[in-house]
């Protein structure tokens, strides 16, 4: 499990260019964000350059979905997922979910150089999971990443907020 600073990535100097559009916007994350606490879903990967995100539900957590854009859009998406109660053992509380989402897209757009490429939650074992563009990875508990800071990620003294 890697937790260092993500300075470090951007030193290194392999980055891919931003791509993709539309789940760095707030529908999808909205969406999701429902997917996530009404209907089952308890591992989500976001996509942010391919504008996908990959789903795992409490229905049936051994296959996952893939849904685009288009359907990450469309209300009608969760009528694909049945509505179930939030897991009293979740690890990540109910109300934490749609901050952490939104932190995934204040990080998709924090530096034009050093961005998230992709990320992950799992509401069980409390997990985030960061791919950023300069080949950085990061795991780390829920409530952690939501107290880094901006300077954190850039490896700066920066000390703004982004969650």
């Amino acid at each position: 499990m890697r937790t260092g600073d993500a300075g470090g990535a951007r030193a290194a100097g392999v980055c891919f260019g931003r791509t993709g559009f539309g789940v760095d916007e707030d529908t999808p994350l909205d969406l999701l964000t429902e997917l996530i606490t009404v209907n089952g879903i308890f591992h989500a990967k976001l996509h942010f350059s391919s504008s996908r995100a990959t789903l795992w539900s409490m229905e049936d957590p051994f296959r996952f979905r893939i849904h685009g854009i288009d359907e990450l859009s469309n209300p009608d998406l969760c009528l694909a997922y049945p509505r179930r109660d939030y897991p009293a053992d979740a690890e990540i509380p109910q109300d934490a979910v749609a901050r952490i989402l939104r932190c995934f897209r204040d990080l998709r757009f924090m530096d034009e150089t050093l961005y998230l490429r992709s990320g992950m939650l799992n509401i069980f074992n409390g997990l985030i999971g960061l791919t950023f563009s300069c080949d950085g990875s990061h795991y780390m508990p829920w409530d952690e990443f939501l107290d880094k800071n901006l300077g954190f990620w850039l490896g700066t003294s920066d000390s703004a907020s982004i969650c």
